[in-house]
């Protein structure tokens, strides 16, 4: 007698729909023949450490960008090795640049724990993010979701963002679904996984403060743990940032009502960030073998 098959996850299954939208598929292709491409990269033979860590420079700086706050890499560079001190107080500016400096740096010490416990993960996310923002003023706000009571008035264009009982709702939901894709990963492109948990993450907004910051911190994890880009070379917050604010924020917010066209819209964006992404990877790469990069 044959064994039976697997009972199928409906989490799963609807994540595979999505993939097959108009579009999403191919461009999922797309990526994942690029990432392959840059993970064999030669300066990647012995230099990953130095390539990565470039990386991140450069995805802090677009992340801190995506929320108007706009930096040259060389000061970015020069904050995050410690090159240059942080003054010891910090315009609302540079306290941006400082929760995108530590989310993108701690995103690769959860890639290693996102796939088990990403609600951890993101709770840990936004204790990095958050932190330069919120000061010691309300230090009870770093690291748990929005209670009754607390409001977040960012991304603003998506409309009111939901209410407590609501969030502590559907982050149940997003961490079944980071479970359960993880698991699935045969099915389902890795692209659409991170793509669609950064989609949750603003149409969501957990917390009081920081809520961009953390889904593009959160999206590099996944891109990483995923073993989509294992190597975490690839900068696809730059990518988002080539696409252009106003893609950016309109097409999340087109993701945000839900529809199919709204979804495959944001799906397609995200895809093409990172394809751009990898490009910046790619750049990084050729710097770090042509001893451009100290």
């Amino acid at each position: 007698m044959s064994d039976p098959k697997p009972a199928r996850n409906p989490i799963v299954d609807q994540l595979a729909a999505l993939a097959d939208l108009p579009g999403v598929r191919g461009r999922a292709d797309a990526v994942r023949g690029a990432c392959t491409r840059l993970r064999f990269h030669e300066a990647l033979r012995r230099r990953i450490p130095e390539a990565a860590a470039e990386s991140r420079v450069r995805g802090a700086r677009a992340s801190a960008a995506l929320d108007g706050v706009d930096y040259p890499v060389d000061l970015v560079r020069e904050l995050t090795t410690g090159a240059r001190p942080w003054p010891d107080e910090l315009t609302p500016d540079l306290a941006t640049l400082k929760g995108a400096i530590a989310a993108t740096a701690e995103s690769e010490r959860v890639a290693t724990i996102v796939r088990t416990a990403p609600l951890q993960a993101l709770a840990r996310l936004h204790v990095a993010a958050a932190s330069p923002l919120v000061g010691g003023e309300r230090p009870e706000l770093l690291g748990r979701p929005r209670i009754a009571g607390e409001e977040c008035t960012e991304f603003v264009d998506l409309g009111p963002a939901p209410d407590a009982a609501e969030v502590s709702r559907r982050l149940s939901q997003l961490a079944d679904l980071i479970v359960a894709a993880s698991a699935a990963t045969n099915r389902v492109p890795a692209v659409v996984v991170s793509s669609v948990v950064h989609g949750e993450v603003i149409a969501i907004r957990p917390f009081v403060h920081g809520n961009g910051l953390v889904a593009r911190a959160l999206e590099r994890a996944l891109v990483q743990a995923l073993g989509l880009d294992p190597t975490g070379v690839a900068v696809p917050e730059a990518g988002h940032v080539a696409n252009g604010t106003v893609t950016y924020t309109g097409s999340s917010a087109a993701y945000g009502k839900g529809t199919a066209a709204g979804v495959g819209l944001w799906l397609g964006q995200a895809a093409d960030a990172l394809l751009k992404g990898v490009d910046e990877g790619e750049r990084i790469c050729d710097a770090v073998r042509a001893g451009r990069l100290s």
